[in-house]
This record gives structure tokens, C-alpha cells and sequence, in this order.
């Protein structure tokens, strides 16, 4: 890389505490080397957009639907991580915590060898400079599973896995209070019938009464000797909060409700929550808004989810929409806050020291364009 100074200028920088007019220049080792850098013609001309600190995602289901588009179909697992990848980086995400899952059902499209051979071609995705963004690995695990503990076995020498979430969809708590709105959705989506519904019900609750338990404690004891930071996954109660708590968690993904998300918060954990339920205005499964827990103070970082363009999308939302938030507050939840949740120290705001890993945005009326993505300095879309 070479070692002369790049300049951006004529940007609105958005930093801690406001946004600012100005310039930044970036070192030859991809690191920030100065705000308000003396301009030069041979600068990178912002043209008044936006200059904002690259997004970090934690949690993005993204990548299994590029592997398996159809029922039965897998794509060249290598080029579903690049197609997913480029879609992730033009949408201003430099760092994304990659989410594959562990533990399913037995019916379940995909299998853990699946997600192992997805990670497999993350890893060589990364080695020949195929990626544009930082990839890291997110492991969902289903402790309700039968299947978690095997499946989780095979990531066990993988130092990629940077954080897990302990999930559990059993019917009638959590994401699923209401047993309607649980068959609602998944006969909608496995197509079954009324008597084929019950059974699935029947199934998954004496799993999750047998399995789920023990399978919590042995993974967060896991996670914790390895140092994989833990997420504590649709927590609707203080006694999901307290279990939480003694697992030594660190993040809470989408509480649903407002009880366990000031607990949650309360008890120094970082709130997270899906942009899309930002951009929506709601919960698509009918739990607590987003919008709501920013509006209490109770949200600290947003996540894409399945929409990796709504990150950028609902930190706008959110600075335009809730008058507590201003824009450099939003934007924090995007990349500051999640980078530090994580451990990620050298990443995450316009800062001298910092990667230099930056986004040009132009705000069209509450739609904003990603322009321009670089990662240690380097442009990457």
C-alpha cells in the first residue's frame, strides 16, 4: 500500500458528538491520520455527502439465502459468500459478523455441514482477496436442538467464531408467546396441516423441556473458555434477563419486550434490535418496536437482519424520527457501539488511529445512497 496520504474533502463528517464539515486523511497503513486534513486537488471530493465511519453487523442471515435460493438448490458455496459479500459492502457494511446456524430441525433445508462448508468458503473467500468486507462468524444455536452440541463440534478449532447466540423457538415463548401466531407462520411456511402443526408443536416444547436447559449452560461454558462473546436471543422476561446475566452475556438480540429490554440494558448489556423493524415501523413477528425501546433509551445497537441495506437506512430513520436521537447518536449504534460490544477496539469511528474503513452517503428524501465504501483505505465499491 502506498505510504502517501489520501484525502477525503468537502465532507460532512459525522463524528461523536456532531456532525461537521470538513476533511479527513488516511495513512498508507489504512489508518485515519487526521480530521480537518489540509485539503489538496488531487483529493477524494465528497462532494457534500456524508462521511461516516464503515457499519458493523453483528447478526445477518443474509448468506444462507444466496446458498440455498431454492428448495434443494445449492449454489458454489464460494460464490454465494462473494455475491452476499458484495451485496453486504455496498450497503456500507465494512465488518459483518456472518450468521450460520446449529441446531435444527429435522426437516430443516439446510444441515450444520451446511454452515461448515459455508464457513469453509468464508475462509477461502478471505484468503484469495475475494472479500470486500471484514467477515467474521456468528453461531445461532438452536438449544432446543437435539443436534446443537454435534453441530457446534465442528466449529471447534475455528477461530472465526467471534460470538454465539443461545436461541430457543419453542412454541408458546419468547419470539412465539402466541401459539395462533405460531401457526400462523410456519404453517404458512412448511405448509402443514392442523393435525401436522400440533405435532410439530408436541415435538419442538418436549425438546426444548428436555435439551434446552443443559444445552444453555454447556455452550456459554464453551464460548466462555474459548473468549466467543455471548448473545442471549428474544428474551421476553426478567427471568430470561437474570438466566442471561449468569450466563455471562454480553448482548441481547431482540428482546420483545419492553421489560426485558430495559433489564437487559439496565444490566449492561447492548440492546439489540432489527433496522428492519426500525424502517417498518414494527415487529413483523408483533413484539416490542424498536422505535419504542430508542424512545425509552433502552436501544443500543441495530442490526440488518435479512435486509443488509436497511443498517444504513434505519440509522437515518431513527435521527430523523425520534427526537432524543440526533445523527451522530444513530449512527453509533451502527458502527461504534457494535464494534465495542464485540471487543472490536480499532474500528468503528472517525477517529485519528482508527481504521480508516469509511462510507460516502448522500441523503434522497429518507432513502440514503451508499456512494463510496473503503475499507483501511482501500476502495472496495
Amino acid at each position: 500500500m502506498s505510504t502517501d496520504l489520501k484525502i477525503f474533502k468537502n465532507a460532512r463528517l459525522i463524528l461523536a458528538d456532531e456532525v461537521k464539515d470538513g476533511s479527513l486523511s488516511v495513512s498508507g497503513s489504512g489508518l485515519i491520520n487526521a480530521i480537518d486534513a489540509p485539503t489538496s486537488a488531487n483529493g477524494h471530493d465528497c462532494e457534500g455527502d456524508y462521511l461516516l465511519p464503515g457499519l458493523v453487523e453483528l447478526h445477518t442471515d443474509h448468506l444462507e439465502t444466496h446458498y440455498a435460493p431454492r428448495p434443494m438448490v445449492r449454489w458454489n458455496p464460494v460464490a454465494a459468500v462473494q455475491a452476499h459479500d458484495a451485496q453486504i459492502a455496498c450497503s456500507g457494511i465494512t465488518t459483518v459478523f456472518d450468521a450460520l446456524r446449529v441446531g435444527m430441525d429435522q426437516d430443516a433445508n439446510l444441515r450444520y455441514r451446511d454452515m461448515r462448508i459455508l464457513a469453509d468458503a468464508i475462509e477461502t473467500g478471505k484468503k484469495e482477496g475475494r472479500l470486500r468486507a471484514d467477515h467474521f462468524i456468528h453461531l445461532r444455536c438452536e438449544v432446543s436442538a437435539s443436534d446443537v452440541m454435534n453441530a457446534f463440534s465442528v466449529f471447534e478449532d475455528d477461530d472465526s467464531i467471534r460470538l454465539i447466540s443461545l436461541m430457543d423457538h419453542t412454541p408458546g415463548q419468547r419470539q412465539f408467546v402466541s401459539l395462533d401466531a405460531y401457526k400462523v407462520y410456519f404453517q404458512g411456511k412448511k405448509g402443514f396441516s392442523d393435525t401436522e402443526m400440533e405435532d410439530f408443536i408436541r415435538h419442538r416444547q418436549e425438546s426444548a423441556c428436555a435439551l434446552a436447559p443443559e444445552n444453555r449452560k454447556r455452550l456459554s461454558a464453551i464460548a466462555r473458555a474459548r473468549g466467543i462473546s455471548i448473545a442471549s436471543h428474544d428474551d421476553a422476561t426478567r427471568e430470561h434477563v437474570d438466566e442471561a446475566i449468569e450466563l455471562n452475556t454480553r448482548i441481547a438480540e431482540f428482546p420483545t419486550t419492553r421489560e426485558a429490554a430495559k433489564a437487559s440494558h439496565d444490566a449492561g448489556m447492548a440492546v439489540l434490535m432489527g433496522a428492519p423493524n426500525v424502517v417498518r415501523g414494527g415487529s413483523h413477528s408483533g413484539n416490542v418496536s424498536a422505535r419504542e425501546l430508542a424512545e425509552a433509551g433502552h436501544l443500543d445497537v441495530l442490526s440488518s437482519d435479512y435486509i443488509p441495506a436497511s443498517l444504513i437506512q434505519a440509522a437515518f430513520h431513527l435521527a430523523n424520527e425520534v427526537e432524543k436521537i440526533s445523527l451522530p447518536q444513530a449512527v453509533k449504534m451502527v458502527t461504534e457501539t457494535p464494534a465495542r460490544s464485540i471487543g472490536l477496539s480499532d474500528r468503528g469511528a472517525l477517529e485519528c488511529g482508527l481504521r480508516a474503513d469509511l462510507i460516502q452517503v448522500k441523503l434522497v428524501g429518507n432513502v440514503p445512497i451508499v456512494r463510496g465504501v473503503w475499507r483501511e483505505g482501500r476502495r472496495v465499491a
